[in-house]
């Protein structure tokens, strides 16, 4: 449905400032309801694109859905978006499926069964120094031009993503973050074997009251902590602010 409706014209507006969103974005969220409903009846919901229930706190088995995370790449006609999906039970997100049509891509995992993509097994990458790690971003800051820069699509699930491919070693936020953006290429990144937690370190949990999380650090496993300890005393900032 999205593939279809890629580079035509369709209604687009802001949500908030520098929030995009369209009715595509409205038109798939519909869809993948309907459809996800009618796989597990008893799961609760929570999207991008459809006004929060607090029904979703007492049904132990969520889906977290972002019809399509990069909606700015969609608008533009950039290749750079993806739907995510993932199933989260008791907190922790068990499946994980990305479908990038425009870039002929189908990302999927499964809690202790590995990651793949367009059928491929994914491995993260053996980087031990953080020093050259790969970053797909569109700038680096001066204090951290001891990193490699590659390419960045809008979507923040496939920046996680290519971390899981080692088509990059590390991706890094330090905002406040929302659980569709990240449930199911963080299940994609994991299984891969990519170390995979919040801005400060700490274990990702879903299907929160408020659902949100403190930036998103996905690393190849050997960089880790040194990405968290690099990191941290901007994190501190933002977070005593």
């Amino acid at each position: 449905m999205a593939l279809a409706r890629w580079r035509t014209d369709f209604s687009r507006w802001e949500k908030t400032p520098g929030s995009p969103v369209c009715e595509v974005d409205l038109d798939v969220d519909r869809m993948l309801r309907a459809r996800l409903e009618g796989l597990l009846p008893d799961a609760g919901w929570l999207s991008e694109e459809t006004v929060d229930s607090p029904e979703r706190l007492s049904q132990s088995r969520v889906w977290v859905v972002d019809p399509i995370d990069g909606t700015r790449d969609y608008i533009r006609g950039r290749e750079g978006w993806a739907v995510s999906i993932a199933l989260v039970e008791d907190g922790r997100a068990t499946i994980g499926v990305l479908d990038a049509p425009a870039r002929r891509e189908r990302w999927s995992a499964t809690a202790g069964q590995g990651a793949q993509r367009n059928g491929m097994p994914l491995h993260a990458g053996n980087r031990t120094i953080l020093d050259g790690a790969r970053v797909p971003t569109d700038a680096l800051p001066k204090i951290d031009r001891h990193l490699t820069m590659v390419h960045k699509p809008n979507s923040i699930a496939l920046r996680m993503a290519m971390v899981a491919a080692d088509e990059a070693d590390l991706v890094a936020t330090l905002r406040w973050g929302n659980e569709w953006d990240i449930a199911a290429a963080a299940v994609i990144a994991a299984e891969a074997g990519a170390a995979v937690t919040d801005a400060v370190g700490a274990p990702l949990r879903y299907n929160k009251p408020n659902p949100t999380a403190f930036g998103v650090m996905v690393a190849a496993p050997g960089i880790h902590a040194a990405a968290v300890d690099w990191l941290a005393p901007r994190a501190q900032a933002i977070l005593s602010a």
